[in-house]
């Protein structure tokens, strides 16, 4: 994982900084896993300005949960994603009734890792929350003790439009929320969450400083 770490040291932090920098309120992003980290998606600078919070001892054990089927299917794409990027790679479409979704997940969550998870799937419109599905609370039904952190970004999806790829210099948003604790049933702790997003306020903001 030490390509991980020059990649976010070297490039990818210095380019939030440049080109806008970023924004943090609320909570802290846990430090340690396990822990599921939740957050919308416009843009896949999403993922990278999440990973980019994490301090650099931290990065090698947060894993963006990811589409196998699309982070996977060139040789160099795929190179990008596992080795730089660090993706958790699943398979959307199971080709059989007997498969486990969720198997590589609770593995990583038994190995202390922390997982970035998109519960509207795939990228929706700009500045539009899709609704959630419900994988990521039945991955916190079997695991309960396990903290869900809600996670709001802004601004990614005017920096790195969908099917751009010119980055433009923009300040982005990041408001961390409170760990969350799987307690209901899963489809009330989906709306719990989601919830969560669609009346959360800004918060008194501070500039992004990347941890060592």
């Amino acid at each position: 994982m030490v390509l991980k770490k020059l990649f976010f040291l070297f490039v990818i932090r210095p380019l939030l900084l440049i080109f806008g920098g970023m924004r943090v309120s609320g909570s802290t992003l846990p430090t340690r896993g396990p822990a599921i980290v939740i957050a919308n998606h416009n843009s896949h600078l999403d993922a990278l300005a999440l990973l980019s919070l994490f301090p650099l001892e931290t990065l090698p054990r947060v894993r963006p949960v990811a589409a196998r089927d699309y982070f996977c299917s060139t040789p160099l794409r795929q190179f990008i994603s596992r080795y730089l990027i660090g993706i958790l790679p699943i398979d959307r479409r199971p080709r059989s009734h007997h498969a486990r979704p969720l198997e590589p997940l609770l593995n990583a969550l038994e190995r202390g890792e922390i997982l970035i998870i998109f519960p509207e799937g795939s990228r929706g419109d700009p500045g539009k929350l899709r609704p959630f599905k419900s994988g990521f609370a039945h991955l916190a039904k079997k695991r309960p003790d396990v903290p869900v952190i809600p996670v709001q970004l802004r601004g990614t999806d005017r920096a790195l439009p969908r099917n751009e790829a010119l980055w433009v210099p923009f300040v982005l948003e990041v408001q961390i929320g409170k760990p969350h604790y799987f307690s209901k049933t899963v489809s009330e702790f989906t709306r719990e969450i989601e919830g969560v997003y669609r009346h959360q306020e800004p918060l008194p903001s501070k500039r992004f400083q990347a941890s060592d």
